[in-house]
């Protein structure tokens, strides 16, 4: 069974090209950025023509912070080019062209045309991933890009990415996810776990390039890694520290003090995506406009651009729809998280009791959701994840019960005034934005 991180599409230019993504394989133990840069090479090495560039790294976070990057820039009234992972419903929501996602026949072409000139260098589905993105990019006018990471950050192919392109990179909040590649053992890297992931997310700094972290968020050792390579490559480093003036600072009342930068304006909150975790990530990409010095951008254009920041799947409350139409007097939450670090943001945000449906990836934690929320949990309902191999229901413990598909979850549910809480997977996440009429755009 073809998982959907390969996509599907309408179009059979697109699907023909998706099936040949799909069939690509990586050696098993394969690190490093020689296969990418041989890519980049054989197509004109597009990665150097670029317009300034905003490098996201991050556990969690990274994809919410890049979409407040993208909001503030187009605010200001530039042209933005965007590539995140993974895409929700289609994989053409993974490369946006000048603020639109890439279309069907242009996305068809650049792919055939990176695979085409790519087959005898084993590339994985990443590294086509970004190379297409990056040639499109280099064909397409923009004032600006934002590039996501899509693991780690030393080793992922976006990595290729040379000083000389770069405005600023960020580290968002940091949390023990795909251990199997991150943490694999390796000489003269750190050996303990938060250490060697912090170690792999500041792979990203760049001579000269400011760095933005999360510093006062991370424990102790992590922040260590980060400083130790920061002075070694020489990349300017600017960071959170978490300190407030009062303990409303989440809530808009108080502010976030950075190492070298004071903001107020955090008491301008994102009116759709809900967590108090978005505070951060929203001040993380304003740093990150802050200390580069490529683009200008107004404290005006960084307010617009918060309020009007769209980030599907992430704490996302679900419009009207064929699915919400289940639960009429019920609100309808949805988020694609997975791991401890996404649980705990995820409990911080309900404060009362809630029914959760849930849907997870063999291999990650499945305590991860559950475990944080405790016993706010009303009710729990485990659903697959179409075109993975999923969780059972005794996975979750005995109060679980299982349901065919998200419908049946939610006719299932009582009728009361709790809210319903859909996570687990961006898989799942994408699937019910898919039956709920509400696909990104």
């Amino acid at each position: 069974m073809k998982p959907l991180d390969f996509g599907r599409s309408d179009d059979p230019r697109v699907q023909a090209q998706l099936d040949r993504l799909s069939a690509l394989s990586v050696p098993q133990g394969r690190l490093g950025l020689e296969t990418i840069r041989s890519l980049m090479e054989r197509l004109g090495n597009p990665h150097r023509k670029l317009p300034p560039v905003f490098h996201v790294a991050g556990t969690n976070g990274k994809g919410s912070t890049c979409a407040f990057l993208r909001a503030m820039l187009e605010a200001e009234g530039y042209r933005v080019h965007v590539t995140t992972s993974p895409h929700l419903v289609r994989y053409n929501e993974r490369i946006r062209l000048a603020g639109e996602l890439i279309s069907d026949a242009e996305l068809a072409a650049i792919l055939a045309e990176v695979l085409d000139v790519s087959a005898d260098l084993g590339p994985s589905f990443f590294e086509v991933t970004i190379a297409a993105a990056f040639l499109a990019f280099s064909r397409t006018p923009a004032d600006a890009c934002v590039v996501e990471v899509g693991m780690g950050g030393r080793f992922d192919a976006t990595n290729v990415l040379e000083p000389e392109a770069l405005a600023a990179c960020g580290i968002a909040a940091l949390g023990l996810d795909h251990e199997r590649f991150l943490l694999a053992p390796e000489e003269g890297v750190p050996t303990g776990p938060m250490a060697r992931i912090a170690f792999e997310k500041a792979g990203i700094a760049k001579k000269g390039v400011p760095l933005v972290t999360m510093g006062g968020f991370y424990p102790p050792e992590a922040q260590a890694a980060i400083a130790e390579t920061t002075v070694r490559v020489g990349s300017p480093q600017f960071e959170l520290t978490g300190e407030r003036t009062d303990d409303d600072a989440f809530n808009g009342r108080g502010h976030l003090y950075y190492r070298d930068l004071y903001w107020e304006d955090l008491a301008y909150p994102p009116p759709d995506l809900g967590g108090e975790h978005q505070y951060a990530n929203a001040a993380l990409a304003m740093t990150m406009l802050s200390v580069q010095s490529r683009l200008a951008i107004s404290s005006q254009s960084i307010r617009n651009g918060l309020r009007s920041t769209r980030w599907p799947a992430r704490m996302q409350r679900l419009g009207a729809g064929p699915l919400t139409t289940l639960v009429p007097e019920q609100s309808v939450w949805l988020d694609g998280g997975h791991n401890p670090s996404a649980g705990a943001a995820i409990a911080a945000h309900f404060d009362g009791p809630l029914h959760l449906v849930i849907g997870m990836i063999e291999g990650k934690d499945p305590r991860a959701i559950i475990e944080p929320l405790g016993d706010r949990i009303r009710t729990l309902t485990v659903v697959p994840v179409p075109g993975h191999e999923c969780y059972p229901a005794n996975a979750f413990g005995p109060e679980a019960r299982a349901a065919g598909d998200v419908e049946a979850a939610l006719l299932g549910l009582p009728p009361d005034d709790f809210p319903i809480l859909i996570a687990g997977s961006l898989y799942l996440a994408g699937e019910v934005l898919r039956l709920n009429d509400e696909l990104p755009d």
